[in-house]
């Protein structure tokens, strides 16, 4: 502090003293000048990262409604109040499988643009991975635009779109999965860690259905995220190694999306994320609205099987109109 910036404070301290010692008041204009100057400032002004968010430390229940005790987790959040509605083991550790594209895609739409065009490797070729894989049909030399390869991403699954796109943002899979696990650390998803940019099953590949709603919740705000996993189908121009040009077809892995599963009524299902390895069950994360307009991110992670994972969910957006 500069010596000309303690002389208001030694005088208010004197005033303050003779004041006491002679029962006089002190002149207040001195005073409240030096105080509206220098202490009537607000101490924080700052954004807080959570004023926006869902937040419960908890499990949440519904009234009348149990949920499904078989589940790794599941939940449901109100993103226009911001608030937890429903939550089940919503802190638990749980296994993600192809859930982990969400972030895979965030991580590219925050790296490059979408026109930018991507050859295919080796490693992202569709015959680099097992035959029962979900996969979009790249072959090595292939090239396609970023936005062709997160439509096979996020649409039919394709872990070998994933490769694809983690090659070319991170130069190489080790270093996107860096910038993965970054990305998620930003987020404040702190309990998430990603080994694999496709959510092929590893035991150090992990996150919770919390963590997963941070990083569904930002992906959402990206115009091209919402557009591609509400899309029917997405047809690529996909330029081969021999300069030929094939289109590839592909159609959401969603039974919603799909006619399979009959429809919630408790909100509209805009659309989401599918994923299935053994370890983890079966996983679902949707974005949703209700007649009013409100967004929802509901989420159910581990069910025994397909059937289960659609009646689950769909029991759970039901509730929404009971928790306004």
């Amino acid at each position: 502090m500069k010596c000309i910036d303690k002389i208001p404070i030694y005088c208010c301290i004197l005033i303050s003293a003779a004041s006491v010692l002679t029962g006089c008041k002190a002149p207040e204009p001195i005073v409240a000048e030096y105080e509206n100057k220098h202490y009537n400032r607000s101490l924080y002004e700052a954004h807080l990262y959570a004023e926006d968010l869902c937040v419960s430390s908890q499990d949440v229940q519904i009234e009348g409604f149990a949920g499904d005790s078989s589940l790794h987790a599941a939940a449901l959040f109100d993103l226009d109040h911001q608030k937890v509605d429903y939550a089940y083991n919503m802190h638990a550790r749980v296994y993600p499988a192809s859930t982990t594209k969400v972030l895979t895609a965030l991580t590219a739409l925050n790296s490059c643009g979408i026109d930018e065009v991507v050859t295919v490797s080796s490693n992202g070729a569709a015959s680099s991975f097992a035959a029962d894989a979900s996969v979009s049909g790249l072959r090595e030399g292939d090239q396609l635009t970023m936005e062709a390869l997160l439509n096979g991403l996020l649409l039919c699954s394709g872990n070998d779109s994933a490769v694809a796109i983690a090659e070319y943002v991170g130069g190489s899979t080790e270093n996107f999965m860096a910038m993965m696990n970054a990305q998620a650390q930003e987020l404040h998803a702190v309990n998430t860690n990603f080994v694999t940019p496709n959510g092929l099953h590893d035991d150090n590949h992990y996150t919770t259905a919390y963590d997963l709603y941070l990083i569904f919740n930002e992906c959402i705000k990206h115009e091209e995220f919402v557009n591609i996993i509400s899309a029917s189908s997405y047809t690529a121009d996909i330029t081969g190694a021999d300069g030929n040009i094939r289109q590839e077809t592909w159609e959401p892995t969603s039974f919603y999306a799909r006619g399979e599963a009959e429809l919630p009524y408790g909100a509209s299902v805009i659309g989401g994320k599918t994923g299935y390895t053994g370890e983890a069950g079966n996983c679902l994360v949707l974005l949703d609205r209700d007649e009013a307009g409100n967004s929802y991110i509901s989420i159910v992670m581990g069910a025994d099987s397909k059937p289960l994972l659609y009646e689950d969910m769909s029991a759970m957006i039901n509730q929404i109109p009971n928790v306004q």
